[in-house]
């Protein structure tokens, strides 16, 4: 049976504005390798201090844990008292915006960036994330682009976000749906 895939035709410039220089965006390639994907347990504020140069805007005490990825740290905002766990990746092809008082648990992965499978050619389908205040990512969660996870919110462990989540409730599943209030 013939495939209507058609790989070779992919544009990876169209539908991806990468935000940087590509001399920018390598020394980042450069400075993640040493700082952020090693397990070695450099002090946060470094890390924050290190995404700021690059052009995050990161809030006051937000822990960042050993082997975090940030595809592009211009492309992200965190609040205050925000922590990250390790091994989380933040694939932030367009803005990631994580309030205050988050929590993103251990192998979370923010997806911002994906491919339209309805066109042969599989375009860039990108969206932003936003994770409102005192919201909780829990381990291994997958959330997809163009997703608000409401204030206060908690995403259950292993739960996929494929839809918009509302504030103060408890969330799990795959698809990842509304249970029961929080507060």
């Amino acid at each position: 049976m013939s495939s209507k895939v058609t790989l070779n035709k992919f544009n990876h410039k169209e539908g991806l504005d990468r935000g940087a220089s590509k001399f920018k965006e390598t020394l980042w390639y450069l400075v993640k390798m040493l700082f952020f994907l090693t397990a070695f347990p450099f002090l946060s504020c470094l890390k924050c201090w290190i995404l700021r140069i690059f052009g995050a805007k990161i809030g006051k005490n937000v822990l960042i844990k050993p082997r975090v990825n940030i595809h592009f740290p211009w492309k992200l905002e965190v609040g205050n008292d925000v922590w990250i766990g390790e091994d989380v990746f933040i694939l932030n092809f367009e803005k990631i915006k994580i309030g205050s008082n988050v929590c993103i648990s251990q192998r979370a992965f923010l997806c911002g960036g994906n491919h339209n499978y309805k066109n042969p050619s599989m375009s860039y389908r990108n969206g932003s994330i936003t994770l409102e205040n005192g919201c909780w990512v829990g381990a291994q969660c997958f959330v997809a682009p163009n997703i608000t996870i409401g204030t206060d919110c908690v995403v259950s462990a292993c739960s996929v976000v494929t839809n918009s989540l509302p504030e103060n409730m408890i969330c799990a599943g795959n698809p990842c749906r509304p249970i029961k209030e929080r507060f």
